[in-house]
């Protein structure tokens, strides 16, 4: 089995998670671990098993102003805020717009602060939807792992998303619903 884990990061936190992520799929799965710039279509269409996710601004997934605002912060002077090197590259919105997924098996995830998603908002609900929207098959619901308001991830996040990544590879491996069977 071919999984993509598949992110768009600002500070390193999305990116940390992902990576955490492709851990827990690595014993079931032949894993990449990718920013969202460095995936295109035919990635796509090898992938037996996909999973996007994203940091929350301002409610849900990112935008261009939400972007160009991060980055602003990071480059004011005593921010104590690195940029991942993929920060600047294309975003998930954008990317949405090239893929098909063709009854791919997938799962969404986000970083976010730690107050209540009905305070923050959850980039990974408009993921899902998405992924959906784009012929992708969810094997679980979206996931939030959470920050700090200082933009640093919480103790034990990056433990419990590689175990959300085994719990992935356990679902992943069983045909949607409906799929055809060979054999």
């Amino acid at each position: 089995m071919r999984a993509l884990v598949i992110y768009e990061s600002m500070y390193g936190n999305t990116h940390t998670v992902a990576s955490a992520i492709g851990r827990g799929l690595e014993p079931a799965a032949e894993v990449s671990v990718l920013a969202v710039n460095h995936v295109d279509a035919d990635q796509i269409a090898q992938a037996d098993f996909v999973v996007v996710g994203g940091p929350t601004h301002a409610h849900g997934m990112t935008r261009d102003s939400t972007r160009k605002a991060a980055i602003g912060t990071a480059q004011e002077p005593g921010s104590g805020l690195e940029l991942d090197p993929d920060a600047e590259g294309e975003d998930l919105r954008q990317w949405f717009d090239t893929i098909e997924g063709d009854g791919t098996r997938a799962a969404a995830f986000d970083t976010r602060v730690d107050i209540s998603a009905a305070l923050s908002g959850r980039a990974s609900k408009g993921i899902s939807k998405r992924l959906r929207h784009k012929g992708f098959v969810e094997v679980l619901r979206p996931e939030s792992f959470l920050v700090s308001k200082d933009n640093v991830l919480l103790a034990g996040e990056e433990d419990r998303a590689e175990q959300w990544g085994q719990e992935l590879a356990r679902r992943g491996l069983v045909r949607p619903t409906g799929a055809a069977t060979s054999g």
